[in-house]
């Protein structure tokens, strides 16, 4: 197939619909790394293939495109995402003190920093293909939110005017305890996001604060005896 400089793999994948397989499916919207629609694996790699520039490969190499493994495919380079779907609805919505209006709401901007890099997610779903734990065991999507949720979560936790308690549920409920801090999510990442560092660990973090803080733990035992009573 005829290769122009400067072309993306998404260019390619357009050509060969027009010239040899018209009946080809192949699911994408922008062409511009900011709807996360032609998710896919270029060599084995999760990539956009409209941000996977085709003079990254060798003149002579063999370029294989193919559907994101995690999830059934519908057809040709197009899959199921709706495992992602499912697990959006399980995350509690944002839960502001019940005093405060919308325009009442004040943070300080180093708050906003910290969580604005999460909201850069363009919900491509390759950090929930790349992820071994559903990648690798598909008896694991039911107890398994996965890192992009796992994220959300994170992010709602950190936020100074949320008040709902997500760490019990983080663990007990979204899996967090599968992740091993692999990184291979963050490395997949089209926006650059640390999921794992900057997400992932601090959750985990927490989590363990939570159950075997020396300090907390008896406090915490402290206080729920004397709601009881």
């Amino acid at each position: 197939m005829e290769v122009n400089e400067g072309e993306v793999v998404l260019d390619i994948i357009h050509r060969l619909q027009a010239t040899q397989a018209p009946d080809m499916a192949v699911r994408w919207n922008c062409k511009a790394g900011k709807c996360g629609s032609c998710s896919a694996e270029v060599n084995g790699v999760p990539r956009l293939m409209c941000m996977t520039r085709m003079s990254t490969f060798a003149e002579d190499e063999v370029v294989t495109v193919t559907p994101m493994r995690t999830f059934p495919v519908i057809r040709d380079l197009v899959t199921d995402v709706s495992f992602n779907y499912e697990k959006a609805r399980e995350v509690p919505a944002f839960a502001p003190p019940a005093d405060l209006k919308p325009g009442e709401y004040r943070m300080q901007q180093v708050d906003v920093e910290r969580s604005q890099e999460f909201r850069k997610c363009i919900e491509c779903f390759l950090c929930q293909n790349t992820c071994h734990v559903v990648r690798d065991h598909e008896e694991n999507k039911e107890n398994f939110s996965g890192p992009r949720f796992l994220m959300r979560i994170a992010e709602l936790d950190m936020h100074p005017l949320d008040v709902a308690d997500r760490v019990p549920a983080a663990q007990a409920e979204h899996g967090l305890g599968f992740c091993n801090i692999t990184k291979c999510c963050t490395e997949v990442c089209p926006e650059n996001i640390h999921i794992t560092d900057n997400a992932l660990i601090p959750l985990k973090e927490r989590v363990i604060d939570r159950q075997y803080d020396p300090v907390l733990v008896p406090l915490a035992k402290i206080f729920r005896r004397n709601k009881k009573n």
